[in-house]
């Protein structure tokens, strides 16, 4: 389990691409019997007073698979209580029970049904994943919404409604929202549809404690904004690739919600390096602003819980304002030649930096945020190691071993710190060496 002071730096990290209006929902009994008869698996037989608005879907193979995966939900439930729930549609079926074996450890419940609309998850919602009362509900919706010709604005609203009613169910338990995938005109489903529905969710998350937004549009859209084929081969459903990918970048966010990586590694430091970050709390590191005192820490977290420190990791969490730029520093300042060794981890194009007595060095989802792009060794939402060897007031630095920098000027005093902007940045093994 997580301290309340993690579980409030966390709130501070949770949004992604939907919508939260808080609405009193009147459906939640209305339209879901209280039964587990086959009755109330089954689709309403007219759309007149349900919840939402936009498509249902009513094709008759869509109506026997709802039925069924629904009663197939059912008879899990008992195992799948405060479980992490993926709530979507065939994307989201995609992953299996097992989930691909992606999450090893992890307590998740499945709860896409292929086809289906974010109309007819809502309608589903309570039966489907309230009563699970999840642990985390993770969200991608809204692709076949635009398949049936629905608006961007219509399929937000729905979301809107579906993020109320978790919220009303729990008002602390995260809500992981992932940004529409790109698809293809071809599907129905153009980029600039897509990116208006990523536009409009995101815009109504903002400044949600409760919500993290992963940026899992960019993560896949090629340079016109759809699907790639080697990761999408129907431009709609990714492959092995597209789920390993999508796995990846849920990781870092799992593990610092304490479901997955909940032990520090056994990394032990080289002889002659001492660490700047002991793996448990903030000891050593605070805030230096231009114009008050410094303020510093012995705590797990930052008082607005922006940086966090967790099982080895230093976390810099997902800002609810989408951006938001701030800095963490050593107390202590460094002088002469020295060699800076740590690692990191970036969620989709995720922004940072390290600074080297003040002056920044880019450090962020190289490929998909820049400004390294080229790199050939930096391993997407995986850890990097990033090396400073600083030089008569020269640095060099490389990630991975690929050069980044090879005269990096820098003032001849000054402390080593950590910049928070976009996305979810992690750092270990912070360690220094005289030279």
């Amino acid at each position: 389990m997580i301290s309340q002071n993690i579980k409030k730096a966390l709130g501070m990290s949770v949004r992604l691409c939907l919508i939260v209006v808080v609405w009193f929902i009147p459906f939640t009994d209305e339209f879901v019997h209280a039964d587990d008869s086959p009755r109330s698996f089954a689709l309403p037989q007219s759309d007149d007073g349900l919840p939402g608005a936009g498509p249902i879907r009513r094709y008759d193979w869509f109506q026997r698979l709802w039925k069924s995966r629904r009663a197939e939900f059912a008879k899990e439930a008992p195992k799948k209580q405060g479980s992490v729930v993926f709530l979507g549609d065939s994307i989201t079926q995609g992953w299996g029970p097992g989930f691909k074996d992606h999450f090893p450890g992890l307590n998740a419940a499945n709860r896409g049904i292929s086809g289906d609309t974010t109309r007819g998850m809502l309608i589903r919602l309570k039966q489907d994943v309230l009563s699970l009362n999840p642990s985390t509900v993770v969200i991608l919706m809204g692709t076949n919404d635009l398949e049936e010709g629905a608006s961007p604005e219509t399929i937000s609203g729905n979301v809107e409604l579906i993020i109320a009613a978790l919220k009303k169910h729990n008002a602390t338990m995260p809500i992981v929202l992932c940004r529409v995938f790109p698809s293809s005109a071809e599907m129905k489903r153009p980029a600039a549809a897509i990116q208006k529905l990523n536009e409009l969710m995101e815009t109504a998350v903002r400044g949600d404690g409760q919500i993290t937004v992963l940026d899992t549009w960019t993560l896949f859209a090629n340079e016109q904004g759809d699907a790639k084929k080697t990761e999408f081969p129907d431009l709609l459903h990714p492959n092995q690739v597209g789920y390993a990918k999508w796995a990846k970048a849920l990781i870092p966010i799992f593990a610092t919600l304490g479901y997955l990586e909940t032990k520090p590694d056994d990394f032990r430091i080289e002889p002659g390096f001492r660490s700047l970050f002991n793996g448990r709390d903030l000891t050593g590191w605070g805030f230096r602003p231009k114009e008050n005192k410094p303020q510093y820490f012995s705590s797990t977290s930052t008082p607005d819980g922006r940086y966090v420190a967790l099982n080895g990791r230093l976390i810099v969490t997902t800002p609810a304002e989408g951006r938001r730029f701030q800095q963490l520093w050593t107390k202590e300042e460094f002088r002469g030649d020295f060699t800076l060794k740590l690692e990191f981890r970036a969620t989709p194009n995720a922004d940072s930096g390290v600074f080297i007595r003040r002056p920044q060095l880019q450090c962020r989802d190289y490929v998909l945020a820049g400004p390294y792009t080229e790199l050939k060794k930096y391993r997407q939402q995986d850890w990097n190691k990033l090396v400073v060897v600083v030089d008569d007031n020269v640095a060099h630095c490389t990630c991975n071993g690929e050069v980044l920098e090879t005269k990096f000027k820098l003032p001849e005093s000054g402390p080593i710190g950590l910049e928070g902007d976009r996305g979810q940045m992690e750092y270990r093994r912070i360690r220094i060496r005289r030279d």
